[in-house]
Parts: structure tokens; C-alpha cells; sequence
């Protein structure tokens, strides 16, 4: 039997915790500058709670509007992962709700991001997980499969790798490939804490306009600017 479309791979290769929670507090934006911007999703990934999200992804790959894969990693997943879901960008169907969100949060699952849609969106105001995901609609899911389980998918835009650390807050997701993870997090930090540094400067009304002349003006001058 082919078993290509129907794979459940259950051990994966997760980052070290500590190394994970060196990200914690980190904003997105800062995660994505260090990676030169080319690891953020696209911006209809969207954040359906107030909620940070950290963790290592655990991925699925489902067929338009079928969660019967994504109802066997809920199973599956270890406390403290994040559930990624190539939904192939389907908004028809919903791939989960309130029912699968809080059964989730009792095994310890971090959160979900999902390119596809969900419903039940108002019980997320008294859930505490975290939840990212293309679309809302009331339309429920199939449950037929096929689908694969820690598998290479796309979401959002970009390849994620089952043990990736997946980073999100209000203005979207990052994704951190656990191989990397180490050579990029002393920057990220430094950016996070340097713009803390300049935020304070600028909020006391010390502004090195100078300075920020100097660097803008480089940039500008290497381009044909008319001033009137």
C-alpha cells in the first residue's frame, strides 16, 4: 500500500526548552529582522486571541476542510507544542472549534496556527491557549482524510518543519528553524533590548536627530531625491 498521504510520523526532534524560552517576550518583528525578513507568515495568518504563542511546531497536513489528522495530533502532541496546519488555505470548512480548543489546552498544547479556517471564535476569550488561523466560519469539517502527521507542510507562506520554533504574537507568526535557533537568538535579544534602550531615549524626549539624519541621509543620497 502507497503510504504516501497517510503518514503519522510520532517522534520528532524538539529544540531544548531553555533554548525555546529564550525567545519568550521577544516581539515577532525582532525574531524577523534577525532572519533578514524572509521567515515571517503572511499576514492573513491572523491572531484570533490577545495571546503570545512559543513553541516547537507539530505538524499537519490535511485535505480542504478534513481534521480527522488534526484530531489524532491533538492526541499526539507533547505539552508545549504548537499544532501547524497546511490546510491548503481552505476558509469553506472550519478545522476546529470550541470543543478541540479546549480538550487542547487540558493536554497542555500551546496553541494553533492554521491556514485554513476555525469557529467557536468566541470561546477563545475564556480559553487561555493561543490561536492563529486564516478565517472564521460556522461551517463544520469533514472527517474522511487522508492527511500526514510531522510531515514538511506550508503555512502561511512558509516550509515549517515538524521541531521548529514557532513564535507569534499580535502582529504574526515567525518561524524558527530549530537548526538556527541557537545562531540567531544573542541577536535577537540584543535588537530587543537596544530598541527597549532607544524607546525610553525617544519617550524622554531624547531624540539624536543627528544621528538618525546621518544614517537616512546615506541612504537617501545614493537615490536621484529632488528637495523643493
Amino acid at each position: 500500500m502507497i503510504d504516501i498521504g497517510n503518514r503519522i510520523i510520532t517522534t520528532i526532534e524538539r529544540p531544548r526548552q531553555n533554548l525555546i524560552d529564550q525567545f519568550r517576550g521577544i516581539p515577532s518583528s525582532n525574531i524577523g529582522d534577525m532572519m533578514n525578513r524572509l521567515y515571517c507568515m503572511r499576514s492573513y495568518i491572523k491572531a484570533m486571541t490577545d495571546r503570545p504563542l512559543l513553541g516547537t511546531a507539530f505538524t499537519v497536513k490535511a485535505p480542504d476542510g478534513d481534521n480527522v489528522f488534526l484530531h489524532r495530533a491533538l492526541d499526539l502532541a507533547a505539552p508545549g507544542d504548537v499544532i501547524v496546519v497546511d490546510g491548503g488555505g481552505c476558509i469553506n470548512r472550519s478545522l476546529m472549534g470550541e470543543i478541540m480548543f479546549t480538550y487542547a489546552q487540558q493536554r497542555g498544547i500551546s496553541g494553533f496556527v492554521l491556514d485554513g479556517a476555525i469557529r467557536d471564535v468566541d470561546s477563545l476569550s475564556h480559553l487561555s491557549i493561543s490561536v492563529y488561523a486564516r478565517s472564521v466560519t460556522p461551517q463544520g469539517p469533514y472527517k474522511n482524510g487522508p492527511g500526514e502527521i510531522n510531515v514538511p507542510i506550508s503555512c502561511g507562506g512558509q516550509v515549517v518543519m515538524p521541531g521548529d520554533i514557532i513564535a507569534g504574537d499580535a502582529d504574526g507568526i515567525c518561524v524558527i528553524r530549530a537548526s538556527e535557533a541557537e545562531k540567531i537568538v544573542e541577536a535577537v535579544r540584543k535588537k530587543f533590548a537596544d530598541e527597549q534602550i532607544q524607546l525610553e531615549q525617544y519617550n524622554a524626549g531624547i531624540l539624536n536627530q543627528q544621528k538618525h539624519e546621518d544614517n537616512y541621509i546615506a541612504v537617501t543620497s545614493k537615490i536621484n531625491t529632488v528637495y523643493y
